[in-house]
């Protein structure tokens, strides 16, 4: 790994992939969720994350973690959606 140029560089976002970048991940996780054992492994992680509810003791912090848990779940659905369209 590299040290970057800048000590400031991490405040950047990461680059977006590409059109063809982009569809190549999506085919990959259709790949990956595809299978028996796919589906089971992606069905867990919605339940633990996506389909959870917290009540209002939660904290601000345990509240936060979900719901980055929850964009992560949902990120990897739509990417495993999309490359099952093949669009």
């Amino acid at each position: 790994m590299s040290e970057p140029a800048s000590g400031w560089t991490w405040f950047e976002p990461p680059r977006a992939p590409d059109d063809g970048e982009r569809l190549e991940l999506a085919r990959a996780a259709r790949r990956v969720f595809a299978s028996p054992d796919g589906e089971r492994l992606l069905a867990h992680l919605k339940a633990l994350t996506v389909d959870r509810c917290v009540g209002p003791d939660v904290s601000d912090a345990g509240l936060r973690t979900l719901e980055g848990q929850r964009q992560l779940v949902l990120h990897l659905m739509s990417l495993a959606a999309l490359g099952r369209s093949g669009a």
